[in-house]
């Protein structure tokens, strides 16, 4: 029995043991958790840092290239502006001319919507006209039903004498 109480002494011990090295493990294991997700987010900081500054540096190189590029081209600037001139001239020429065109087709439009009022209006009137025909038709069809109703009593009244 002793040897039992020993052994399950001894047992406790290591167990003991056991979860205060797991707990020390465990505690390891955050720090370096922890150092791993400071680390990552420095490179992630590092990356960007290095993607803006390669941008800087290809925005000035392309910029470098752009003014050699343009001192190069000075001449051919003066010629391309002549040219554009000479084009934004026809342009400008154009443009008047279709003002032109477009005034006297807004005109056009004004004449034919003065005209299309002028035929709705006689359509307006030409409706109220057949409706007083179709009025004067009814009445004038009641009227008829009426002396023919009373052309047929008479006729039945004297048919009975």
């Amino acid at each position: 029995m002793e040897k039992i109480k020993e052994r399950l002494q001894s047992l406790r011990a290591e167990a003991d043991a056991a979860v205060a090295r797991a707990e020390e493990a465990e505690a390891k294991n955050k720090k370096y958790e922890q150092m791993l997700l400071e680390r990552e987010q420095d490179i992630t900081s590092l990356q960007h840092k290095n993607s803006v500054l390669e941008a800087d540096l290809e925005k000035a190189e392309q910029k470098l290239a752009d003014l050699k590029a343009a001192q190069e081209d000075g001449e051919q600037s003066k010629t391309a502006n002549e040219a554009l001139q000479r084009k934004i001239q026809l342009l400008e020429e154009e443009l008047d001319a279709a003002d032109k065109n477009l005034k006297d087709a807004m005109d056009k439009l004004r004449q034919v919507d003065v005209k299309a009022e002028h035929f709705e209006r006689q359509v307006t009137r030409l409706e109220q006209e057949r409706d007083q025909w179709e009025k004067k038709y009814e009445e004038a069809q009641e009227k008829y039903r009426e002396s023919k109703r009373e052309l047929d009593e008479l006729v039945a009244t004297m048919e009975g004498l």
